[in-house]
């Protein structure tokens, strides 16, 4: 029997009709192993779709590059302004505090005097301070050029010389010091340095010193002069002044970490008496080689060696080994170190583990707020990435789903989709983190190159995962996916449990916790904050778990209203209703995509614009409280009667409320004091009202006629223009028999009425409202009876103050100390100007000889301290701005998608009659159901995240910062912004639909022929 052509049994039998040749094969049909030949007449895969959709292919480039750009960049802007808030907190805390402080007592009696002159010597004193910079561990690093060492008297030492001042009759006392440096840190006033002629020993009779400037001034000390100081079975030992030298940086750590060194001091002795007496101690510069002289002074010499951190080589990630170093160093093995390269009874002091400890504690508040906008904008990020790749996947449906058709195999059709995305995710990754590097120079490279890495990973695989998904199974045509008619899977629904499960868990943590949830002794050891843990990770992801599970929520929900009003829509009359309708439920069950962006954005929108109105509020709060007003006049000594209408009449001032306040006022007999303000009751009370700091009826606080004492011409006047206070003839009544106290002397009369009294919930514990005596500091008295019971005031800061009228105290006691001045817009320059011609003062620096003069703004600025707090705030409006603009972008994404389908629709139904308005009204009509459903959803879903979240949140430490660590003023907690709200809700409603327009209108005017073309697919 003979075989057909085609067997594969005998090759050298051609088909009938073959063009191919004996001895010829096709190109790549070489069948040697490892051998394969190109196919030059198939075009590459590559090359192909890049020139087929090079638009598509430009934006994803653009999507990653930006995202990748923010997602490196994010790290490094956190760790710049970290490590400046660290070397800010450092340089703050001033030398004193943060300079490790080596000291040894003087070498033993019991080794021979030799040995103790070569122990202080400048050569011995080198070589320890060389090993002590070698003992000091890494992180913790020490500035060379600021670090000095020497020998100084630890007991001061009198001076015999009469010449010195001495105010109080005591003589002067000198701390002698040999401290190396000098020439460095300081530049000739008058006369040379000091120097050691030949070998200074312990028996030396006379050394050469310098003084500094302020020294020489205040000491009255002079080129040549001699100074005598005791010694020690010796003659006194003369120290001749040789020079006077002015510091180069009298801040500086050389200066500061020794003030004495640069400045003398006026001492007070504690003594018993009523004169206390003073006298002057002063610091005489001696050089290194002098050292040996302090041995034989009674001042007990110890040497020293000050070394001083270098800020620039602080970071903030080496927080923990920071403190570690530091406690090595006061008490560990570090110590022993110090120890063996020093003396066996050599200490460690310093603050600088107190300092880091603040900086901590302060970190650990700020750090969480951070991450919530970090982890809310990365969320929209990664469902935009998503989302593109999604709508890619899309867009090539039927040929994906042809190329399956036609043998293509699952493994090979992702790995060409991966490569054919990664050609253009790579580049563009890779300039993005380029572009993260150059915008932000500073910080840690590696954690910039993981987050651009991660972006691009996950750019290049959303459209292979997508497209897996989506064509395991081989087909052509796929089933309906409506949202109406999809119903959830067993899968998604225990996913979706599971991420309510989380996204309780987190809340639940953040109320009870708060955002740090750290304990104090983790802060004391350095471990200050960090979101190292998964707690702490699920604490700062809790904004946008609620948006992630009312994403679902929603669109589990979202069918319901359309099919409730389907047919109460098909009764009407028009078609574009129902036609509306029905085109909104028959959208994918992709929408849950868009969704989820658009809520997780807006929640995070919502809270992130609460936090920053809050830090906001609390600022202006706290600068109320301290202020009273927009702006505050304030002396010890009663104002000029002329102030208050000239600060009324600069520019901006609105209203000037006079008071007079008595700090030192003292009920009856005991040695407590009180705050006491007399105001005018009518103009105080507008005040209170108008600041929320204790608002009350003035009627309620005003004196009684008899208990007028009137005060002729009280200087100030009225809160009001043209109230000129008291009259004269209630002057005459306190003048009658059986008044206490005189009108001359200011006394009120012990026995007319109490005046009422306004009192924090302190004074009217201690007090009740039975009526007490006041002594004030002019000698009068005065009593009170409180009436009102106020936790604030605009006159007083603090818990404990009294307020009473003005018109019931003395003439003496009622002049008016403080102005507190109102307006919208008060002109500091102006405010200044005002006060410096009442008083007779300059205006240039602010405050005037005998008037300080704040304003509320100046205070405000006060409270953004440092670096940390204002960085935060810069990149946690920067993330929430970035999620914004991802969430609009989600939702181009989104009518992008549904673009060519709403185009045919419209082009089909303009055939059937419908006109240009009518469709407008349909698209807009169309995508009005969802634009609700995610601005409705995201004003609810903020609020509910702000009010679940509110009690763990505490933004004091973003908000208020205090110099040199003081308790802030106030607190500030979490509340809800309505502009955080509503406007970016309103902004996604006003964008879905106006877009949706701007689609119906472009389509009209691009006519119809291309969308009924026929095969065209869309």
């Amino acid at each position: 029997m003979g075989s057909d052509s085609g067997s594969g049994g005998r090759p050298d039998i051609r088909r009938s009709g073959s063009d191919e040749r004996p001895g010829l094969r096709r190109p790549g049909s070489d069948r040697r192993p490892g051998f394969r030949r190109r196919d030059h007449s198939v075009a590459p895969w590559i090359r192909t779709r890049l020139r087929t959709a090079p638009g598509a292919a430009v934006a994803l480039a653009l999507l990653v590059m930006a995202t990748a750009c923010l997602a490196a960049a994010f790290p490094r802007a956190v760790e710049r302004y970290e490590d400046a808030g660290l070397r800010q907190a450092v340089v703050d805390a001033t030398a004193p505090r943060t300079s490790l402080q080596v000291s040894a007592p003087q070498p033993g009696t019991y080794i021979p005097q030799s040995e103790r002159e070569s122990a202080v010597s400048p050569g011995s004193m080198r070589k320890s301070y060389e090993r002590l910079l070698n003992v000091v561990e890494r992180p913790l690093a020490v500035d060379s050029a600021q670090s000095t060492y020497g020998v100084r008297n630890v007991n001061n030492l009198e001076a015999a010389e009469t010449w010195l001042p001495m105010p109080s009759g005591l003589p002067a006392q000198m701390s002698l010091a040999a401290q190396s440096g000098l020439a460095e840190h300081s530049k000739m006033s008058a006369g040379r340095l000091p120097r050691a002629g030949g070998t200074v020993t312990a028996a030396t009779r006379e050394v050469e010193a310098a003084v500094t400037t302020e020294t020489a001034k205040r000491l009255h000390i002079k080129v040549g002069s001699v100074i005598h100081v005791p010694g020690v079975q010796r003659d006194p030992l003369a120290v001749r002044i040789t020079g006077i030298v002015a510091p180069r940086d009298p801040e500086g750590v050389y200066w500061t970490t020794q003030p004495l060194l640069r400045t003398p001091s006026l001492i007070r002795p504690p003594t018993q008496g009523a004169e206390p007496e003073t006298y002057w101690l002063g610091a005489l510069l001696l050089p290194p080689a002098a050292a040996p002289v302090l041995l034989g002074t009674p001042g007990e010499p110890a040497r020293y060696w000050l070394l001083s951190p270098d800020p620039d080589a602080l970071t903030a990630h080496d927080l923990p080994r920071l403190g570690s170093a530091v406690a090595s160093l006061e008490s560990g093995p570090g110590l022993v170190k110090v120890r063996a390269s020093t003396d066996a009874d050599t200490g460690v002091s310093t603050d600088l583990d107190e300092v880091l400890t603040s900086y901590a504690e302060l970190r650990s508040g700020v750090r969480p707020l951070v991450s919530v906008a970090a982890f809310g904008t990365g969320a929209v990020a990664v469902v935009v990435l998503l989302m593109a790749g999604r709508l890619t996947a899309d867009r090539r449906r039927t040929e994906l789903a042809l190329l399956r058709a036609r043998g293509a195999s699952l493994r090979g059709l992702t790995r060409r989709l991966l490569t054919e995305t990664a050609v253009v995710a790579l580049p563009a990754g890779a300039l993005g983190l380029a572009g993260a590097l150059l915008l932000v120079p500073y910080g840690r490279a590696p954690y910039a190159v993981g987050a651009a890495l991660a972006v691009t990973l996950l750019a290049c695989a959303a459209l292979p995962l997508r497209a897996l998904a989506a064509h395991r199974v081989v087909g052509v045509h796929g089933a309906r996916e409506d949202l109406t008619s999809v119903r959830p899977s067993r899968r998604r629904t225990i996913a979706e449990l599971t991420l309510l499960v989380l996204a309780s868990a987190a809340v639940l943590a953040l109320r009870n916790r708060g955002t740090s949830g750290t304990s104090d002794e983790a802060l004391g050891s350095g471990a200050s904050g960090d979101l190292g843990s998964s707690g702490d990770q699920l604490v700062a992801m809790a904004p946008v778990l609620i948006g992630v599970i009312a994403a679902l929520v929603l669109v589990r929900l979202y069918p319901l209203p359309l099919r409730w009003l389907a047919r109460p829509a098909g009764r009407m009359r028009g078609a574009i209703g129902h036609l509306s309708l029905a085109r909104a439920g028959r959208t994918s069950v992709s929408t849950v995509l868009p969704l989820l962006a658009l809520l997780t954005a807006l929640t995070t929108a919502a809270f992130g614009g609460s936090v920053l109105a809050g830090v906001a509020d609390a600022r202006d709060r706290a600068a109320v409280l301290n202020l009273g007003a927009d702006a505050r006049v304030e002396a010890e000594d009663p104002l000029p009667a002329s102030l208050p209408e000239r600060v009324r009449s600069a520019p901006g001032v609105q209203e000037v409320t006079p008071l007079s306040i008595a700090y030192e006022a003292k009920p009856g007999a005991g040695v407590e004091s009180v705050p006491l303000a007399g105001v005018d009751p009518e103009g105080y009370a507008r005040l209170a009202g108008r600041t929320g700091l204790g608002a009350f009826p003035a009627g309620e606080l005003k004196a009684s006629p008899a208990d007028d004492p009137s005060k002729p011409g009280i200087d100030g006047g009225s809160a009001k223009p043209g109230d000129s206070g008291p009259s004269q003839s209630s002057a005459d009544d306190s003048a009658k028999p059986g008044t206490e106290d005189s009108a001359e002397s200011g006394g009120s009369g012990s026995a007319k009425a109490p005046l009422p009294a306004l009192a924090s919930s302190a004074v009217a514990d201690r007090y009740g409202t039975s009526p007490f005596s006041l002594r004030l500091s002019d000698g009068s008295d005065v009593t009170v009876r409180i009436t009102l019971v106020r936790d604030l005031t605009p006159a007083l800061p603090g818990t404990d103050f009294l307020i009473v009228d003005r018109a019931g105290l003395g003439t003496v006691a009622a002049r008016p100390t403080t102005l507190l001045v109102t307006g919208d817009e008060v002109s500091g320059a102006a405010l200044r100007k005002a006060v410096a011609a009442a008083t007779g003062s300059g205006a240039d620096t602010g405050a005037t000889a005998r008037a300080d003069v704040r304003l509320r703004s100046e205070e405000r600025a006060q409270y953004v301290d440092s670096p940390l707090q204002s960085g935060a705030e810069r990149v946690y409006t920067a993330a929430v701005a970035a999620g914004s603009g991802y969430a609009v972008l989600a939702l181009l994404l989104a009518l992008v998608r549904a673009a060519p389908e709403r185009a045919a629709l419209l082009a089909r139904l303009r055939t059937m009659g419908l006109t240009r308005g009518q469709g407008r009204r349909l698209l807009v009509l169309e995508a009005l159901p969802q634009a609700l459903l995610a601005a409705a959803g995201g004003v609810l879903t903020g609020w509910a995240a702000v009010r679940l979240l509110a009690p763990g949140i505490d933004l004091t430490s973003i908000a208020l910062a205090t110099p040199g660590g003081a308790p802030p003023t106030g607190t500030a907690a979490l509340h809800t912004d309505p502009a955080s709200l509503f406007l970016p809700a309103l902004t996604v409603l006003l964008l879905a639909t106006g877009i949706a327009a701007g689609q119906a209108w472009w389509t009209g005017r691009r006519g119809s022929v291309r969308e009924l073309r026929a095969g065209d697919s869309r």
